[in-house]
């Protein structure tokens, strides 16, 4: 009984200081939204209908750069992993060049997004974020369109691409600084986005309107970037992108990153136009912790201690999934060109080209899935409320393993089991397995939805249930998130080199981790229902 007193006591004292550390950022947040109902209030004309109908229009065209972000992410995900193999980086590690985004996830958005809430400049608290990242972005693709052309000046070959099948580390040297300033920026970009449509919407709207339009607009970007990723056509439009080191690859490269950099300028534009953000005055500013950015990492480390211990099976489990979940996210489309298509990235002209080619149809494969994730989005929330939010996010992750060994079933037949003897001659894809490829990439979107939502509604249920904040709960889950993918960007070279038998060995992995994470969410997830109606993000890192 003394004992349990004492820890009551001890529990009500570390909640009484967290109370204590957030009350700057609550007033804030009311003194915010009471401006901003006072300001709209004071905007309605005779016509309330009217007024409300230009509100909901004003907040979507002023969550515009969304889409341009995700424009970029689409293109990213799509064409980088087989563009670094042409300058040299082997398969073993280009998952190695993919290390930033978990780093950045990490380490940026929380750093940013405790800036941004105590930002003062008259733009407002986002905005000026929201600037910088886009900047850096449009520089960062442009850096990465050029590297090759960049690196041919720093020392690379002067032979024609059309000829050399060498590699370019000056160029690779290039393509992964400007690699790693993208992710960087997209990081920079997206938490205040998704933050400023949480302050616009609060009040008339509501965060849920505010978030639903952020996701509809990513979804448009998704779907625009994997069409221009697709798309082999860009260097025969405008000729004058391809150069003595840039072939019709890169050139198709170059075209879709300047297509992403005009759409990015214009929906920053529109945003920064548009998105009448309240200026925080200085009075109202959170300067409690002295730790700056880095209080934000005590903070959650801290927290750890006080999670409940459902919180760590969901933590577990999620952890788990986004194991399973980040080889495909990483091969998909050079699975497409070297398993279903038979190309080479560096081997000859006619292979390369083959490679291409699969590389443009995985694009259009990751299309089909966004579609698809788009609009299983809308049915997850009542499928949560019948089934439990466990069930459905065990079934997801069986329907991953099934995907994933279909994969690895299709790719040892098309490859005729990796027997140099059997698969010398190959070249262009099987029409039949070409066709249960792009199946599998629109059926992946519906546990994809589930992965870009289900997570974050348990999490903040779990979280509610005990008292807990929601930032709390979306702090903690990120960890679950970055470690498995940067355990998983360490691996997959070691892995690749021991088998020696391309994108398969990934995917058996990765299917045999969602098959298990579908056993562990059956047995130790909490049964929820997905009423915190946490939003669906399609897309980022």
């Amino acid at each position: 009984m003394h004992t349990t007193a004492m820890e009551e006591g001890r529990r009500g004292e570390r909640e009484a200081k967290s109370a204590a550390g957030w009350t700057a950022l609550s007033t804030t947040k009311t003194a915010l939204e009471e401006k901003r109902r006072l300001q709209a209030n004071g905007s309605v004309g005779g016509d309330a209908g009217t007024s409300g109908f230009w509100r909901i229009v004003r907040l979507f065209f002023a969550c515009m750069v969304a889409g341009g972000i995700q424009y970029g992410w689409a293109l990213q995900l799509s064409l980088l992993s087989p563009y670094s193999q042409t300058l040299g980086i082997s398969h073993s590690y280009v998952s190695l060049t993919w290390i930033c985004g978990p780093i950045a996830g990490f380490v940026v958005q929380p750093i940013v997004g405790y800036y941004s809430d105590r930002c003062t400049m008259k733009m407002g608290r986002r905005r000026p974020f929201i600037l910088v990242g886009c900047l850096i972005i449009c520089i960062s693709v442009m850096i990465i369109g050029f590297s090759a052309d960049i690196g041919r000046h720093l020392g690379d070959t002067k032979e024609h691409c059309s000829t050399y099948t060498g590699p370019r580390w000056s160029a690779a040297m290039v393509y992964i600084v400007g690699f790693w300033f993208l992710d960087f920026a997209n990081n920079t970009v997206q938490g205040p986005a998704r933050a400023m449509m949480a302050d616009l919407s609060a009040g008339h709207h509501g965060p849920n309107v505010g978030q639903s339009i952020f996701s509809l607009w990513m979804a448009i970007g998704s779907v625009l970037g994997y069409l221009s990723g697709a798309n082999g056509k860009w260097h025969e439009w405008f000729p004058w992108l391809k150069t003595a080191a840039c072939c019709d690859a890169c050139a198709n490269l170059k075209g879709a990153f300047f297509t992403a950099v005009l759409l990015i300028v214009v929906s920053m534009t529109v945003t920064m136009y548009l998105a009448d953000e309240m200026p925080l005055d200085k009075q109202d500013a959170d300067t409690s912790s002295g730790g700056g950015g880095c209080a934000v990492f005590v903070d959650l480390f801290k927290s750890l201690r006080n999670l409940p211990p459902a919180m760590f099976k969901v933590l577990a489990v999620t952890a788990v999934t986004w194991l399973s979940w980040f080889p495909f996210i990483q091969y998909n489309t050079d699975w497409m060109g070297r398993e279903i298509y038979h190309g080479e990235p560096q081997g000859t002209a006619a292979k390369a080209e083959v490679y291409d080619a699969g590389v443009r149809e995985g694009a259009m494969g990751l299309l089909f899935c966004s579609v698809a994730l788009g609009v299983t989005s809308f049915v997850i929330p009542k499928l949560c409320r019948r089934l439990t939010s466990k069930v459905v996010w065990s079934i997801s992750n069986f329907l991953v393993f099934a995907l994933m060994a279909v994969m690895v079933v299709v790719g040892m037949v098309s490859r005729r089991g990796y027997r140099p003897s059997l698969a010398a001659g190959l070249t262009g894809p099987d029409p039949t397995l070409k066709a249960v490829a792009l199946v599998v990439f629109a059926l992946i979107g519906i546990p994809q939805a589930v992965l870009f939502s289900v997570p974050w509604a348990v999490a903040s249920e779990v979280t509610a249930e005990e008292g807990g904040g929601q930032g709390l709960a979306i702090g903690v889950l990120n960890i679950a998130i970055v470690v498995p993918q940067l355990v998983i960007a360490l691996t997959a070279g070691p892995i690749d080199g021991a088998f020696n038998k391309g994108n398969t060995p990934a995917f058996g992995i990765g299917g045999a981790f969602a098959f298990i994470c579908g056993v562990l969410a059956l047995i130790w997830l909490p049964k929820t229902r997905g009423v915190s109606n946490a939003a669906v993000v399609a897309g980022g890192h």
